[in-house]
């Protein structure tokens, strides 16, 4: 390490370590009664107002996809990945009313996880078990990219070492991010957004107003990038191109949309939404939360920049190739003041702790709800609940680690979509019986094993020629590669589509099929335990369920 790492390691651990203390102090900020109870521990009392929700809610969503995966794809592909803005301004619209209504009936009937919801429509423990299970299977690749982006700071400050020992710095910070959340629960990534989003806000805004100045203005870094992306890449043909192209002008459509409609379905997400204090808390935000979307426009330029710059990714010791994940931070690294990439440094790796604690903290109360007190201990009382969480959150912190050093994608960001394939197809059991029960519980089942089992079926089809992977290469297939029963009805068409929602709308056809045989069959549908009431309850609304209730 040279004497400007030194710097960026010190800036790095003193921030680092503040966050570390916020994380303990968490524990008695807005305290309950008691942490012993997930409506304390993983959902902060279900009292968070507009402000701490919006900085939860937006240090969940904007994460290390936010700040190294996006920018590191546009330097990589170019156009393509600026998918994720529009992708972030229909999100909003199509997720308002849902959200309000998953509030009211989860407040009301003291549910924790989407799949208390489904298990509470349908009286389906099988329905909410596959819905818990999806969620914990699609959350462990949404947290390995927060990883992906810890240690992509991690190697540019010089901790780039080779095997395990490679791995130790990333070990470690898990290691107390683990602990805190162990001790504080959802409270703790809450209080620590308002740092992580100080700092990401401080450093985009100098970003974007000095580099370009560096560089010679806009146009020419357009120019630049233009020219760069032109020129072949592992395959022989270009790398990519400002500018869309035929082949993937579906695919970006289709990445936006089903990324759009896959946000919300996250564990984590709907932990930020139920921990909020009421109805208007959550319309707030959904009108606030795109000013997001303009720092998330604003960082992806950034992988322009770097085009112009001739930044080179840095080589990761473990593997020997390069880690496009480390554009952004070997930009600052060799275009800003020591002390100042280290600011930007700790703004990114504390952008990858915050949602990964709240990943953390979903998954296990999807463990604890609906696996283990629907399946292995059905009489756990609230304390018992509480220890199992703390304890899967530990499990999942780990298991994403484990995760992230076995796996080496070409694009972090393909972690995140790989993800999105499969959390897409709790889509019709979790959003749609909101509004109506005709859907059957048999067809919802059969719609969730046919979408999930073709979605990863063409996942497995697509290779990566860049890392040299056969299968499971990312998340978007070209249309001639699709088969039905030995049929191409695209013939060798090489536009691409994200595998995602062609996964979706299998599930939603079998879905309504079954669905409408169940129905004249007169099959039965299970026990509706809400009440058409329930969806529209508010903080104010008379005999409102306790917070932290024992049943």
């Amino acid at each position: 390490m040279n004497t400007g790492q030194w710097t960026e390691l010190g800036v790095f651990v003193v921030l680092f370590l503040a966050v570390t203390v916020l994380g303990f102090i968490a524990s008695r900020w807005l305290a309950g009664t008691t942490l012993d109870h997930l409506d304390e521990w993983g959902l902060g009392g279900r009292k968070f107002g507009s402000w701490v929700t919006w900085f939860l809610v937006g240090g969940d969503l904007y994460t290390a996809y936010t700040f190294v995966a996006v920018p590191a794809l546009i330097f990589g592909a170019g156009a393509t990945g600026f998918f994720a803005l529009p992708y972030t301004v229909i999100l909003y619209p199509l997720a308002f009313l849902p959200l309000l209504r998953l509030w009211s009936v989860s407040r009301m009937r003291g549910y924790v996880t989407p799949a208390d919801f489904v298990r509470g429509r349908y009286g389906s423990p099988t329905l909410a078990l596959l819905i818990a299970i999806t969620g914990i299977v699609a959350t462990m690749p949404y947290i390995a990219l927060q990883l992906a982006g810890l240690e992509a700071v991690l190697r540019t400050i010089g901790l780039n070492g080779t095997g395990l020992l490679g791995h130790l710095p990333l070990f470690v910070a898990f290691l107390i991010l683990a602990v805190y959340t162990y001790q504080s629960g959802l409270r703790a990534p809450a209080l620590i957004a308002f740092v992580k989003d100080s700092l990401i806000y401080l450093v985009i805004l100098v970003a974007v107003i000095y580099l370009p100045v560096r560089f010679g203005g806009w146009g020419h870094i357009f120019d630049t990038s233009a020219a760069a992306l032109a020129k072949p890449g592992p395959t022989g043909s270009a790398k990519g191109s400002i500018l869309l192209t035929q082949n993937n002008q579906l695919q970006y459509a289709t990445l936006a949309l089903g990324s759009a409609l896959a946000l919300f379905l996250y564990p984590h997400s709907v932990t930020g939404i139920l921990a909020s204090r009421g109805r208007n808390v959550i319309k707030k935000n959904m009108v606030a939360l795109p000013a997001y979307s303009l720092l998330l426009g604003l960082l992806a330029l950034l992988g322009y920049v770097a085009l112009a710059a001739g930044t080179k990714p840095i080589v990761n010791q473990a593997t020997g190739r390069g880690d496009s994940n480390t554009i952004i931070p070997a930009l600052f690294g060799t275009q800003f003041p020591a002390w100042f990439a280290g600011i930007a440094f700790a703004a990114i790796g504390i952008g990858a702790l915050v949602p990964a604690a709240i990943m953390s903290i979903a998954a296990a109360n999807l463990w604890t709800r609906n696996i283990y007190k629907e399946y292995l201990r059905r009489a756990a009382t609230p304390a018992q609940e509480a220890r199992q969480a703390k304890l899967a959150s530990l499990v999942v912190k780990f298991g994403a680690v484990l995760f992230i050093v076995a796996i080496d994608p070409q694009y972090s960001i393909d972690l995140q979509l790989i993800g999105g394939v499969v959390i897409l197809q709790t889509l019709p059991a979790v959003v749609i019986p909101l509004y109506t029960r005709w859907l059957h519980r048999w067809g919802l089942i059969a719609g969730w094993v046919v979408g999930m089992a073709w979605g990863i079926y063409l996942l497995y089809l697509i290779p990566n020629p860049a890392t040299n992977h056969a299968h499971f290469g990312g998340s978007a297939l070209a249309l001639g590669k699709l088969s039905l029963f030995g049929w191409h009805p695209f013939g060798s068409s090489q536009m691409q589509v994200y595998v995602g929602i062609l996964a979706l709308v299998a599930n939603l056809v079998v879905t309504v099929v079954v669905s409408a045989l169940a129905r004249r069959s007169k099959v039965f549908n299970g026990t509706d335990d809400t009440d058409p009431g329930d969806y529209h309850v508010d903080e104010s609304t008379p005999n409102l369920r306790p917070v932290a209730a024992v049943p």
